[in-house]
């Protein structure tokens, strides 16, 4: 799929991470940017940069996706401004650590309305809009939990791998109408996430971590040239691949591993 000069871009979690370096690499194509996030200083800091350094226009919408009316609210406001929406990114996410009995279950409630739900109604509301002028596309980011069961942190594995396998079926689903649909699988990542997930507990293995910078790259690129399945990293493509041929209880034991800490 090729940048347009007219195509409009939402972004949702666009505050920080990966999120934000999508920010750039879609207003580096010369497109209208609608930036979703819940804090409306970083977005409106992130805004002003891209006006200033890629002379693009750029919406600002402050919203927490974790309320159940929050994506109808979106889409309203929007569809009110006449801003159609061309490629939607549902980037917005967020994890918790800690064994699923133990956790908040609240918490991990409001992480299924973020992680899946709010990003499932707002493909829902602007997907047949897309269909419509046959021009857009769907950019989900997941992560390469979602391959594997993920003991320790069991929800949000879970959540990725709903995200990644929607992706992958709405892309079939939707060969020949003009749309690109990809799904971002990143590994560990230079963000805000694991202080969000961990708090102050750390991790007792230490693994190597992508700059934010680089995945939104390589998921950026991966999206225009219609990639479905993109796992940035030669690391995370060997955990992937691994996983597929392991015998099925090794991978769950190493990510219960992986997912213990220490306070």
């Amino acid at each position: 799929m090729k940048a347009s000069q007219t195509e409009t871009v939402l972004i949702t979690g666009a505050s920080s991470g990966i999120g934000l370096e999508l920010a750039k690499c879609f207003a580096a194509d010369g497109g209208r940017l609608v930036l979703v996030a819940r804090s409306t200083e970083a977005l409106e800091k992130l805004a002003a940069e891209l006006r200033r350094d890629w002379k693009v226009e750029v919406t600002v919408l402050t919203a927490d996706l974790s309320q159940p009316e929050t994506p109808k609210r979106i889409f309203a406001e929007l569809s009110a401004q006449k801003i159609s929406v061309d490629v939607l990114v549902n980037n917005a996410g967020f994890g918790a650590n800690g064994s699923f009995a133990e956790l908040s279950l609240p918490r991990q409630l409001e992480m299924l309305q973020v992680n899946i739900t709010a990003l499932t109604e707002l493909t829902g509301l602007f997907l047949p809009g897309m269909i419509q002028r046959r021009r857009g596309g769907i950019l989900n980011v997941g992560s390469v939990a979602g391959f594997v069961p993920g003991p320790g942190m069991a929800v949000y594995y879970a959540t990725k791998a709903f995200v990644l396998l929607f992706t992958e079926a709405l892309a079939e689903e939707l060969a020949g109408t003009g749309l690109t649909v990809s799904v971002l699988c990143p590994g560990p990542t230079e963000s805000n996430f694991g202080s969000v997930a961990r708090g102050k507990k750390v991790r007792q293995i230490k693994t190597s971590k992508m700059s934010a910078e680089a995945v939104a790259v390589y998921g950026h690129r991966a999206f225009r040239k219609g990639k479905v399945t993109a796992v940035p990293g030669m690391q995370n493509q060997i955990f992937v691949f691994l996983n597929r041929i392991l015998p099925r209880p090794l991978p769950r034991k190493i990510v219960k591993r992986y997912n213990s800490t220490t306070d």
